[in-house]
């Protein structure tokens, strides 16, 4: 990707989504990871929510370890892989509590010694939290890069990421980690993308887009 074809596909996002952010609701760094775990296979509206009433009963993290898991399950149960997120957000509280203090690292890595943090969610929580720059890779930067052509088809979740990180200006990074998701869940969406309102369809790499050329 040169850079003059990256410019002008960040030209374009600030123009379409100059405001962009994080959607899922927040007070605080304990907040955002449990929010980003349960995000997963689940849209944001979903999580929102749930976590409406989860935060109210659940304001610390010892609140989030003692509670039984059975009622813990209850708690998450209106979203998908509800058993497996609340067995990991217990786990991912005591934890806390035993190598951090209760408090959630400002580190990669230490963030993925925690039950259910990936490299996804620890780079939400480092980029959304405490502000690091970092680019999050989920399932709508992944489709955006490649059909951009900032990706190739083939490459992994992790090369997807390292190419973003190339060909963005870090100091963009967070900012345009939140335009990619919009960009991907109300323009470029998976099915039914509004290619023929799309200011990037000429360097779109996906074959459906050669009718609307």
């Amino acid at each position: 990707m040169n850079k003059e074809k990256m410019q002008r596909i960040l030209d374009v996002f600030d123009e379409m989504y100059p405001d962009a952010k994080c959607e899922l609701v927040h007070q605080n760094e304990l907040q955002l990871l449990i929010a980003v775990m349960l995000s997963a296979q689940t849209t944001d509206a979903s999580v929102n929510k749930l976590t409406q009433n989860l935060f109210q009963k659940y304001q610390s993290v010892e609140d989030y370890a003692n509670a039984p898991l059975e009622q813990l399950e209850k708690d998450l149960h209106t979203i998908g892989l509800y058993r497996n997120k609340a067995k990991n957000v217990k786990a991912m509280a005591q934890k806390l509590i035993s190598d951090f203090d209760g408090d959630v690292p400002c580190d990669h890595d230490a963030l993925q010694t925690l039950p259910g943090v990936g490299r996804k969610t620890a780079n939400v929580v480092i980029s959304e939290g405490f502000q690091v720059p970092a680019i999050a890779v989920d399932t709508h930067v992944e489709r955006i890069s490649k059909r951009l052509g900032i990706a190739q088809k083939k490459d992994s979740v992790l090369t997807v990421e390292k190419k973003l990180q190339k060909a963005v200006p870090k100091e963009r990074w967070i900012k345009t980690h939140h335009q990619m998701i919009f960009f991907g869940r109300y323009h470029c969406k998976a099915m039914n993308p509004e290619c023929q309102n799309c200011s990037l369809i000429d360097i779109c790499k996906e074959p459906k887009r050669k009718k609307y050329l």
